[in-house]
């Protein structure tokens, strides 16, 4: 399992687990191998990386913020260089296994992906990098123009989100802490959910 995924996407860089955390049972076999072979792991600068175990809970809160509709039926496993969650639902199945969700907080958008954990990874994001990850901007455009690469704890998010009308180019990007990026989003994205367009939303989520 993983062996395709394991080939074309070598790991660059770990950040381990703390010393006697306990092991997770996620009940789901190919998200807990996932979790044991690549947790805290990062591929290609930092284009993609995989959630340390026990980080998953932390996770699985900041989505519950943003998208309180998923509570208790999204688990974490990764996220990209933009600070986009990828979850699997226990509510949707794909090929017989929970299917996986794409989560962004600069779009506000919940994301089916027609995946399960095995042919998102084997599949999806060998044979097609740009569509699952945004690979091209971020090597092609961000790097290229000597953007910073993020670190675990970091993605490259939106100055101004673009559910409230902020523009998709990397001049309206920077590197930021994913915690306070998370919140703020979640926030935001919570309170404007059902308000008429050109509403008035307080971005300081006071």
């Amino acid at each position: 399992m993983f062996e395709t995924f394991r080939q074309n996407f070598p790991v660059e860089g770990r950040v381990a687990t703390d010393p006697g955390t306990p092991v997770v049972d996620t009940g789901i076999p190919g998200l807990n191998e996932l979790l044991d072979s690549f947790g805290g792991a990062s591929f290609q600068q930092g284009l993609y990386r995989i959630i340390r175990p026990q980080d998953v809970p932390v996770w699985n809160a900041r989505i519950n913020l943003a998208f309180p509709e998923t509570n208790g039926r999204v688990t974490c496993f990764g996220y990209d260089w933009q600070g986009s969650a990828f979850a699997l639902d226990s509510q949707r199945l794909e090929e017989g296994q929970p299917g996986v969700v794409l989560f962004e907080p600069g779009t506000a958008e919940a994301l089916e992906i027609p995946n399960n954990i095995v042919t998102f990874h084997d599949v999806l994001v060998v044979e097609n990098p740009d569509a699952a990850l945004s690979a091209n901007i971020y090597l092609e455009d961000w790097l290229a123009a000597g953007g910073t690469q993020p670190g675990y704890d970091q993605c490259i998010g939106y100055k101004r989100p673009l559910f409230l009308g902020g523009e998709d180019d990397i001049s309206n990007q920077e590197l930021s802490d994913l915690e306070v990026y998370w919140h703020i989003m979640g926030q935001v994205i919570a309170k404007v959910k059902g308000l008429p367009p050109g509403a008035s939303v307080n971005l300081r989520g006071g």
